[in-house]
């Protein structure tokens, strides 16, 4: 099964391929941990979720070998709903160890038939999965390897030998209806010693002469004389308001057999009488069981161990994954439903363009705003010319919405899911850096321009021409002069790093100044507006100078505060 442990649904095994983990604070940034949240309120399956999301590889066989699972899955919803059902009755698989085998050892008869019937439950439950991949079409390379996958653990597993020693064992175990055992007892009729005498494929029946153990003891004639049995089969029920206790020796004796009546009790049990020190008597009768037993609890312990870790380690660890598709599958045929646009990304490997999305959106945004509010859509396009965008406009006027949506389409697709958008073409990146505004209590070391410098650096560093970088009001905590100075130099080193970049700063004068900075570093920058409309906040994108200016005019003119309206 070497080649079996290799399998995931989610990670490939491409050579070559490597990963890079976005940061707790970028996820939060492009509000990964949110999204994760709306998807299920399972916490494992949204750790899950952000664990695939967050990791990042610029190889587009990975991002095309998930979106096309993805495709499956959400096209075939009869798949999804059985699946599902299916995973819920093996969810006791998750926490499956080899610790469990551990504690096995030390487990009583009743617990391995327990664990047997859960083994026999877990074949039918691979089995129907078996049924279930073969009864539709799939055509991504994942779901047929998944098929196959299935189909060679069910075999190499020994499924078919596994359910003849299941079907053995529980035939064996069946056929125990009764045991005889013999106890020695001394002088004070304690138990010193036990012993099994039979095991019986039949019960027990109450003999014809109802007698009580006082009865047994008074005449010689019921005392059996010596040791052998004589196949006397009688039987002689203790009375129902007769409570059997047993207790430890604390000294490591044998346990030792007393009488206590109790008005009402109604049947016969093994109870721990109270302040005696036997915590453990309860477990007594188990105990012996496994003694007398003991040629079939080593059958099931050595059954369980063989084929627990083989058979439900594997098929547990892949369960996950397919509910990180069909997790998915189920929010984005949810939100269709509800109106919202989803398409399925496309690979480029056009050398001058890098992402051309058409009509996309904040999903974030329009998850968390009225049903009856539309999310405004807009167009936008990374290419040689158009590198790094100077992004301007008014205060919330949709700045940082526009700046987080691209980040999330990256994401999305890359995890293989459909982005919000009517079109969206592009290379995957490498990993994704953020600058947003940082806490307060984090800067107090550095102060807000130092703690923004720092941390652009880092960022900086670690950033390839492969990278998404995403600057939101970066270096604002200072003047106008000292934040613009820094900003430009800044912007021109990423310019001659050819990284994908939005930059939405209120610095408009650093847009103005794009097509300076483009001749001195040879790079693609340009400035990119929200449009407004004589103040009015329209959310969408225009590739145009910054308005700046003219927009502080249109405000100064709405409010009255322009030099003419304030002296006359």
């Amino acid at each position: 099964m070497k080649e079996n442990k290799q399998f995931s649904i989610l990670f490939p095994f491409y050579e070559d391929v490597k990963y890079k983990r976005l940061s707790e604070t970028v996820c939060h940034d492009l509000g990964l941990d949110t999204l994760c949240r709306e998807i299920t309120a399972d916490k494992k399956e949204q750790s899950l979720i952000m664990g695939v999301i967050s990791n990042m590889t610029p190889d587009p066989r990975v991002a095309l070998y998930r979106q096309k699972v993805f495709a499956d899955i959400l096209n075939l919803p009869d798949l999804r709903k059985r699946m599902s059902e299916l995973f819920d009755r093996i969810e006791y698989i998750r926490n499956f160890g080899s610790s469990h085998i551990a504690s096995d050892e030390k487990s009583g008869f009743w617990h391995f038939m327990h664990r047997l019937d859960e083994l026999d439950d877990y074949i039918e439950c691979v089995e129907a999965i078996r049924e279930c991949l073969s009864s539709v079409q799939t055509r991504s390379e994942g779901l047929l390897n998944f098929k196959k996958y299935i189909d060679e653990l069910y075999e190499n597993s020994c499924f078919a030998e596994m359910k003849r020693d299941i079907a053995e064992l529980k035939s064996k175990a069946a056929d125990v209806r009764s045991i005889t055992l013999g106890i020695n007892v001394n002088e004070r009729f304690e138990a010193v010693g036990m012993g099994l005498v039979s095991i019986n494929n039949k019960p027990f029946r109450k003999s014809n002469i109802i007698s009580n153990f006082a009865d047994a003891i008074a005449s010689k004639n019921k005392i059996h004389d010596g040791t052998e049995w004589d196949g006397d089969m009688h039987y002689h029920q203790a009375e129902k308001n007769l409570k059997i206790s047993y207790f430890t020796d604390p000294t490591g004796g044998y346990t030792a057999l007393r009488n206590t009546v109790f008005a009402n009790t109604g049947e016969t049990v093994v109870g721990t009488p109270a302040g005696d020190g036997a915590a453990n008597s309860t477990f007594y009768f188990d105990g012996v069981m496994n003694k007398m037993l003991d040629f079939l609890v080593k059958k099931l312990r050595d059954t369980l161990t063989k084929y627990s870790d083989v058979a439900i380690v594997n098929i547990s660890r892949i369960i996950p994954e397919l509910m990180y598709y069909i997790r998915f599958a189920e929010f984005i045929s949810e939100n269709t439903e509800k109106g919202f646009t989803f398409c399925e990304a496309r690979l480029t490997d056009s050398e001058n363009v890098s992402m051309d999305a058409v009509n996309f959106y904040n999903l974030k945004l329009a998850l968390n705003s009225q049903i009856s509010d539309k999310p405004v859509c807009n167009d936008l396009k990374f290419d040689t010319e158009h590198t790094v965008y100077i992004l301007t406009g008014a205060n919330r006027g949709g700045k940082t919405t526009v700046t987080q949506a691209v980040g999330l389409m990256f994401a999305l697709a890359q995890g293989g899911i459909f982005v919000p958008a009517s079109a969206f073409e592009y290379k995957p990146v490498d990993c994704i850096y953020t600058h947003f505004p940082a806490d307060e209590d984090k800067t107090m070391d550095l102060g807000r321009l130092g703690e923004e410098c720092v941390r652009f650096k880092s960022v900086y560093s670690d950033c390839t021409k492969d990278s998404l970088l995403l600057l939101n009001e970066t270096f604002s905590t200072t003047s106008f002069e000292e934040g613009f100075y820094i900003a430009r130099d800044s912007v021109k080193a990423i310019l001659k790093k050819q990284v994908r970049t939005i930059y939405n700063t209120h610095m408009h004068k650093l847009a103005a100044e794009v097509d300076e900075m483009n001749k001195e570093t040879g790079g693609g920058g340009a400035s990119l507006i929200m449009k407004s409309d004589n103040g009015k906040r329209l959310f969408k994108l225009e590739a145009a100078p910054p308005e700046g200016l003219s927009y502080a005019r249109d405000i100064a003119e709405k409010y009255g505060v322009t030099y003419e309206m304030l002296t006359n």
